[in-house]
């Protein structure tokens, strides 16, 4: 039974959604996207926040949503790329939870996102895949050593739900 929250991070793409939800399934609790909850108590998608008030701004925005969920039940929890990077989010996260970073290869990540839906990232919907490599790369080197501090790391290209669970303090 879970009893604290689990939460996934990683760069953008590299399946905390899709991932979080098949573990949610085999855990029985409930899956929370963080970019989705924050759409839901805004009423404005990221893109048009990014917009309207800015990177900033959104960041102290999410940073309050995260920390709101610390009074509800234990669930497994999809963050944003950037959470873990800004304030003490990645801290914060560690103490009220398990931390998942979620890793894949860059040329496979920029692959992902290349053929995803680019226009619901505002951070990369402007960039070809040559320029998407190279953000992916700078990013990477900013928040790498966040990410690095969770719990627990995994490459998604071998990630496997049920040893994944085993491995976990539960």
């Amino acid at each position: 039974m879970l009893k604290k929250h689990v939460f996934l991070v990683g760069f953008m793409g590299v399946g905390k959604t899709t991932n979080g939800k098949k573990l949610a399934r085999a855990l029985n609790r409930p899956f929370v996207d963080l970019d989705e909850l924050f759409v839901e108590q805004v009423g404005l998608s990221i893109t048009a926040y990014f917009k309207e008030h800015s990177e900033e701004a959104f960041r102290f925005k999410e940073r309050e949503i995260l920390q709101n969920l610390a009074i509800s039940e234990p669930a497994v929890i999809a963050t944003g790329g950037g959470a873990p990077c800004f304030f003490d989010n990645m801290e914060w996260m560690n103490s009220h939870g398990i931390t998942i970073y979620l890793q894949m290869p860059t040329g496979a990540l920029a692959k992902r996102l290349a053929d995803s839906k680019k226009n619901k990232r505002p951070l990369i919907q402007h960039l070809n895949e040559e320029e998407l490599v190279g953000f992916i790369e700078e990013r990477m080197q900013h928040r790498h050593p966040f990410y690095m501090q969770a719990h627990h790391h995994v490459n998604v290209l071998d990630l496997n739900i049920d040893a994944l669970i085993k491995n976990l303090e539960l």
